[in-house]
């Protein structure tokens, strides 16, 4: 019989989820998991983002085991294969085409550090610059260039190295009402600053460790704008916000950017494997052959995924609309959650499906997710102290999924916060869309 006693035995200290969900996992599909002893639970982390479309989705699953079933490519290096090419012409087809985007595809390594490691060498290399902007509760990976760019001192703390080629900048609204392009513009300006023109700026358009900071579409023109003024590549980290999680296939659709470099990691296989890539606008594809590389950067099963991911949700916008429906009926819900729980309860950031509700004490922030776990809700925290509770459910959950999930969520901040709290009647997600036109 398998036991949680050889992890205790053999796995390193270094694992963390486990920590908060102590249990052993046997079986999961959609947005919920089943423990060894057949309990289940509501996934609101969904392998940290890497489950959009949740576990063992049908489509993709079936894609998958045809492959398999006709002996199809495994691995490949960078060779060309059929599974690869299927992807690219989807990629280009569903994705680039629409948004009249020109970008050539990077094959990185098949995490998402490795994509921003890629990323920051290719803006290097072509600029001649080796300083690069990033942002304050930014969270870019923990190898050792993307570790540079991340702000969270829990990770920077344990490099062994010095960190450097970075320079930190406020994110927007960080200094409160300061526009901080204009800070930024003005260090720039100085010769005297100490800021090195940097090569490129590299940023999330929501900060998912950072806190669910979203940056507005206005920030965002005009730091492009000045981007482009000084010559500067504008690199987004799309790893946790794209594939679909802010409610359209790129988080900065709505801002009408156009980056010269993209990250895409995480949901991009739709099943949790591996894959990793950069999309490159052509001009600045200036690699030597071989220049970056690795060994599994020919993951054929997450291009078939990925294809089949793309093929099923993203040939038409209904899935797109189907995600803004749920993230407007999760911010609502939030929203009278902390009308509800304040002074405890401070506020709702993020955008879409892709929320953070702030709490006054990291601490019950805390005790809260431990509760909801105890109810059976799997969900995170994130933020500098860990005071944002972090929802980050699959984006095909059903609509009776995501209102159980909140209500296990309220039923833990009242058991928390004052257990003669009422326990309100709530209606279900069918009949609150078509009270607020918000839902399908």
């Amino acid at each position: 019989m398998i036991t949680r006693e050889i992890f205790h035995e053999l796995e390193s200290n270094v694992q963390s989820y486990a920590r908060s969900f102590p249990c052993l996992f046997e079986k999961a599909l959609g947005a919920e998991l089943w423990d060894a002893d057949g309990r289940r639970y509501l996934d609101f982390l969904a392998g940290a983002g890497s489950l959009n479309y949740g576990h063992n989705n049908p489509f993709l699953k079936q894609a998958l085991l045809t492959h398999i079933e006709q002996d199809g490519i495994t691995h490949s290096l960078d060779f060309h294969t059929a599974a690869k090419a299927r992807f690219l012409e989807a990629l280009r087809e569903i994705v680039f085409q629409p948004r009249g985007l020109d970008y050539v595809v990077q094959f990185t390594g098949p995490t998402g550090t490795n994509a921003v490691e890629a990323a920051l060498k290719i803006a290097r290399k072509v600029s001649g610059r080796t300083n690069v902007i990033c942002f304050t509760n930014g969270f870019h990976g923990v190898s050792t260039g993307a570790l540079a760019a991340t702000g969270n001192r829990h990770h920077r703390n344990v490099s062994g190295v010095p960190l450097y080629g970075t320079t930190v900048m406020p994110y927007d609204r960080y200094l409160g009402d300061v526009d901080t392009t204009d800070f930024l513009d003005r260090m720039l300006s100085d010769a005297s600053s100490g800021v090195d023109e940097p090569a490129a700026v590299l940023l999330e358009i929501v900060q998912g460790e950072g806190g669910l900071n979203a940056a507005s579409d206005a920030w965002l023109n005009k730091l492009q704008a000045l981007c482009r003024e000084r010559g500067i590549l504008l690199i987004v980290d799309d790893i946790q916000a794209g594939c679909g999680r802010t409610g359209s296939f790129f988080s900065f659709e709505s801002a009408g950017l156009k980056p010269d470099i993209v990250t895409l990691s995480k949901s991009l296989s739709g099943y949790g494997l591996p894959f990793a890539i950069c999309l490159i606008n052509r001009a600045l594809d200036q690699w030597e052959p071989g220049e970056h590389n690795g060994t599994f950067r020919g993951n054929n099963h997450a291009f078939v995924t990925a294809t089949a991911a793309l093929e099923h949700y993203w040939r038409t916008p209904d899935f797109a609309q189907d995600i803004q429906r749920k993230g407007e009926h999760l911010a609502i819900r939030l929203k009278a959650m902390v009308k509800r729980f304040l002074p405890h309860l401070l506020e709702v950031r993020g955008r879409g499906m892709m929320r953070g509700l702030r709490f006054a004490d990291p601490k019950r922030a805390a005790a809260v997710t431990a509760k909801a776990f105890g109810q059976g809700l799997i969900i995170e925290r994130s933020g500098p102290e860990d005071e944002i509770i972090k929802f980050l459910m699959p984006l095909t959950i059903s609509n009776a999924e995501l209102d159980e999930g909140l209500d296990i969520l309220e039923d833990a901040l009242v058991d928390e916060f004052d257990q003669n709290i009422e326990r309100l009647s709530r209606p279900p997600l069918r009949e609150l869309v078509t009270a607020a036109n918000i839902g399908g």
